[in-house]
């Protein structure tokens, strides 16, 4: 067989590969919870996914209109599956508590798939964000408690200096700053979106009706 035939077959395995997995997670859109399917795409992800299975897009915004986005490490805390822990001084800490609303987006390229969610956002309780922050390794922990997150630095060295300083300064236990907080996503929207080829992607959106959701499936 020559390059161009098994170039050929392989290319229509991974076309047939894809129309399965297409298939497969179109079938799983009947669920009257979208947060229990939220689930099932999180566990693939977390089996087939190579890195950071739970890092999302998270998009905030200011009183005024101004946008902002950056990654984040999303944590499930108790029942609660769309929680991120950050400085609450830092730009997104600042624009959450002017507008307690976010976007959060996954994208698992392995997998096809893509989950959009938007609404408003609440602080944690204070135990656990204890609990996770003490659940960090030692050294993450002193970079919390040290990082004047989204603010000029000088340099790498002060930063150093300062990481130094504070390990010295607390050879036992790290207190967590009171700055360091947990917030979680309300969802009152959930996008579920599926590869298809030639950009005829399925598209899932679950939108909050009181205690129930409402399901369209929406252009590519």
């Amino acid at each position: 067989m020559d390059k161009k035939c098994r170039f050929a077959l392989l290319r229509r395995e991974l076309t047939s590969r894809r129309y399965n997995r297409r298939m497969h997670a179109a079938r799983e859109m009947d669920p009257e919870d979208p947060l229990s399917l939220f689930d099932l795409w999180m566990k693939d992800a977390e089996e087939r996914e190579p890195s950071d299975p739970n890092a999302a897009a998270l998009a905030t915004c200011t009183a005024g209109g101004q946008p902002g986005v950056r990654m984040v490490l999303v944590k499930r805390v108790g029942e609660l599956r769309l929680a991120f822990f950050t400085n609450a001084e830092s730009r997104k800490g600042v624009e959450l508590a002017e507008n307690p609303r976010a976007a959060l987006c996954f994208h698992w390229k392995s997998l096809g798939r893509q989950v959009r969610v938007e609404g408003g956002v609440k602080e944690l309780p204070a135990e656990d964000v204890d609990n996770y922050f003490h659940s960090r390794s030692r050294d993450s922990q002193i970079g919390a408690a040290v990082s004047l997150q989204s603010r000029p630095l000088a340099n790498r060295e002060a930063l150093e200096r300062m990481v130094q300083s504070f390990a010295e300064a607390h050879p036992g236990a790290i207190p967590r700053p009171d700055y360091w907080r947990g917030f979680f996503i309300e969802p009152a929207q959930i996008e579920f979106w599926i590869d298809g080829a030639n950009r005829l992607h399925d598209r899932f959106l679950f939108t909050r009706d009181g205690t129930s959701w409402l399901k369209t499936r929406l252009y590519p």
